[in-house]
């Protein structure tokens, strides 16, 4: 069976799980260098030691649009980017019902230590990774 297509890739989320109208109900991904540079430009809302968020107001019909930077100059290996980068979209997907109708970009911001995390598929950055993006997303503004 074929896949779908990536441009219809977005998935819905049981309305009862979001707050109110204001909340996402479904999740797509930035897809353009534009998009990101929107989100971008529109400042951090909030941060942590690895991790800033910004957040751009633009969403219509509760639907969220979210993206991950992780630059080569934090995470030089690609298995290691590719390894944070599905951390945070795991995250996101899972406080997208909390999180208000907007675009949102996690960008990495300083690098994990590699003696501390000799591999990038190792439990303790996994569980580092998932206890800094709970904070974050704890931290983010609600309104």
């Amino acid at each position: 069976m074929p896949a779908a297509p990536r441009a219809a890739s977005a998935w819905l989320f049981n309305h009862s799980l979001a707050r109110s109208p204001l909340h996402c109900l479904a999740v797509e991904h930035l897809k353009t260098r534009a998009d990101f540079q929107a989100v971008m430009a529109a400042g951090i809302a909030t941060k942590t030691s690895h991790f800033a968020l910004h957040r751009a107001q633009a969403g219509t019909n509760g639907i969220c649009r979210i993206g991950a930077v992780i630059p080569k100059r934090w995470a030089k290996k690609a298995v290691t980017r590719n390894a944070i980068r599905r951390q945070i979209y795991v995250a996101m997907a899972q406080w997208a019902p909390q999180l208000p109708v907007a675009s949102h970009v996690v960008r990495l911001r300083a690098s994990f230590d590699s003696k501390q995390f000799n591999s990038a598929t190792s439990d303790a950055l996994k569980r580092a990774l998932q206890t800094e993006l709970q904070q974050l997303f704890e931290k983010l503004p609600r309104s």
